[in-house]
């Protein structure tokens, strides 16, 4: 586990179109169809990761509530299966079903989509506005496994909000840290 901090990527950036397999049902969703009405998170995550599992109970609840709020939620796993099977899509499913997920656990088998959003690490936040435009892209808070932070989704809540409320968000975010994804040679 290589601990590795997210690039943040150019706010304002176009979200980037996908078409990828919700391995739940084998059918493939696209980004159009994920958009949400007022809002998007894409997260890039992993079943493995020490700091994906450390939030994931918190950030299900967390993203349950924005859901009826207009924001859709996307998660992505672009982890290379052939080195951590672990990441595969039936783990894929397992997990997804154990914490309720109220969102898409999409494959990125190629690992092309998690490249498109210069992702680089579990997990990896990114919000984009009701015109697909970057707005956020950071860590849900400060809580890391071990660091006695309470977990609170602040940062990530906080952005939300300020988008929903039409106001500013502050340019000052700091880097989500996990994992580093897991390419492929």
């Amino acid at each position: 586990m290589a601990l590795t901090p997210s690039k943040m990527i150019q706010l304002g950036t176009k979200a980037p179109y996908f078409n990828l397999i919700n391995p739940i049902d084998q059918n493939y969703l696209n980004l159009n169809q994920l958009t949400g009405e007022k809002g998007t998170l894409i997260v890039f995550m992993c079943n493995h990761c020490p700091y994906v599992i450390h939030l994931i109970e918190h950030f299900c609840s967390t993203m349950n509530d924005f859901k009826s709020r207009g924001i859709n939620t996307i998660a992505i796993s672009s982890n290379d299966i052939d080195k951590y099977p672990e990441d595969g899509p039936e783990k894929m499913i397992l997990l997804s079903n154990k914490y309720n997920f109220g969102f898409p656990y999409l494959f990125d088998k190629n690992q092309r989509v998690a490249k498109l959003y210069d992702a680089a690490c579990t997990p990896d936040f990114y919000l984009f506005d009701d015109t697909n435009h970057l707005v956020y892209r950071g860590r849900y808070d400060s809580s890391r496994p071990g660091n006695e932070e309470k977990l609170t989704g602040t940062d990530l809540r906080n952005a939300i909000e300020f988008m929903l409320n039409k106001k500013p968000i502050p340019e000052k975010q700091y880097p989500s840290m996990g994992c580093n994804i897991k390419w492929k040679e």
